[in-house]
């Protein structure tokens, strides 16, 4: 059996991002395809949450190192300021030095075929770039979301910075794996020189998460709101509400929709304060629940007691898709997609079968959309996902397709 060594900064303990889900259940699945893993994280300390819910399901066996860190943020600070070069590229970039420490020991007693790291955090592709430089070991940098592009990040400094660590993956990964086609088409135009060595691998969900959770059926809604669930972070601008919360208080103030009608449920959105603050400005606090995170199957089993789920993608990232999408596939029930219908996001709705995609910048399709979508809803004319679209999107099989990249690393030594 082969050997991969995985860097990645986002691993059980920590809470609140679904990022977790990607490394781990590759750690879970990889050893079906012939690798074994070791994987090299970040101490506890540096996570703003922590949660033991998943700590059970990282296998018996596998090694699992944390170098020390901290988060710049919270941990470098005085009087509430911090320098912001040393959050650059990232404010948890104190793990690199102890991360290739520690990585030079797994080396040595893992003696890993691969190294594998994953962004973000950017942090985690120098530190693997460093033991592939040490080592010769073929490195393998996977990419969940694309590193500079026009906007981001902000800071022109920071910006530079990850133009240089995509320059040296680019330049020195066997190589290089992204979770959407639209990104993989913009590194392949971006850098044509390593276009033959960029592979597209999405995200996923893990089948064994869902076991024994039982979906209800599509429940009566007569005499109460229809659920509409947006499980996950929502960003302000990525994920902007405002133009839904624009269309709900218009079509409120007519009087062709009310809180009897509709309830939107944000679950562990985050920025709770920035949803409050635009749905009380826009007319619409009173079509909002914002809950509280749930443990991870917790929140899975209420993606399948909705009567509906929301995802939420702006145009800016369309070479993006959220990694909750998936699981909205798996879990069965109508999806309604506010982005951009040219983007990636609309892309995977539309493979499965599911064509309700409304511009997410525009209050006034949004206006015009929402009652026709709650009459189908009681109709029962909202489509679901494919069962062929449900199947590929699977854990094990993205696991597959990883063991396909890791092998041909191999292959082009």
């Amino acid at each position: 059996m082969k050997r991969v060594l995985m860097i990645a900064y986002h691993f059980p303990p920590l809470a609140g991002s679904s990022g977790i889900q990607r490394t781990l259940r590759l750690v879970q699945q990889l050893p079906e395809f012939g690798w074994q893993c070791a994987v090299l994280s970040a101490s506890p300390r540096a996570y703003e949450r922590t949660s033991d819910d998943l700590m059970d399901e990282v296998p018996a066996g596998v090694p699992v190192r944390r170098a020390f860190a901290l988060d710049t943020a919270r941990h470098l600070q005085v009087a509430g300021r911090y320098l912001a070069s040393m959050a650059r590229p990232d404010r948890w970039i104190s793990w690199r030095f102890d991360g290739v420490r520690q990585g030079m020991q797994l080396v040595r007693e893992f003696r890993p075929d691969v190294i594998w790291s994953t962004y973000p955090l950017a942090s985690a592709h120098l530190i693997a770039a460093a033991l592939h430089r040490k080592t010769g070991i073929p490195w393998v940098a996977d990419f969940r979301d694309p590193m500079a592009h026009e906007g981001y990040p902000a800071d022109p400094a920071t910006w530079q910075e990850f133009l240089a660590i995509e320059q040296t993956v680019m330049r020195d990964a066997r190589r290089s794996v992204f979770t959407t086609p639209g990104a993989a088409a913009m590194y392949k135009e971006r850098y044509p020189d390593a276009a033959a060595r960029i592979s597209v691998v999405e995200n996923g969900y893990d089948e064994e998460s869902f076991a024994n959770i039982v979906a209800p059926p599509l429940a009566e809604t007569r005499g109460r709101p229809i659920v509409l669930l947006h499980s996950g972070i929502v960003y302000a601008i990525e994920r902007d509400p405002t133009q839904l919360f624009i269309a709900l208080g218009r079509l409120y103030q007519a009087g062709r929709l009310s809180p009897g009608d509709l309830r939107i449920r944000f679950r562990a959105a985050v920025n709770e304060a920035m949803l409050r603050e635009l749905a009380g400005r826009h007319g619409a606090a009173d079509f909002l629940d914002i809950c509280p995170p749930l443990p991870y199957r917790d929140a899975l089993a209420e993606m399948m007691a909705a009567d509906a789920l929301l995802v939420m993608q702006a145009s800016d990232c369309n070479a993006q898709i959220p990694a909750k999408i998936y699981e909205y596939l798996r879990a069965g029930r109508p999806i309604i997609g506010l982005t951009d219908p040219a983007g990636d996001t609309a892309g995977v709705l539309r493979a499965a079968g599911l064509p309700d995609v409304v511009r997410i910048d525009s209050a006034a399709a949004i206006e015009a959309a929402l009652p026709d979508l709650l009459a189908r809803w009681r109709a029962g004319s909202l489509p679901l996902a494919s069962p062929a679209a449900v199947r590929a999107a699977s854990r094990r099989s993205r696991a597959r397709d990883m063991a396909a990249v890791l092998g041909a690393s191999l292959e082009a030594s």
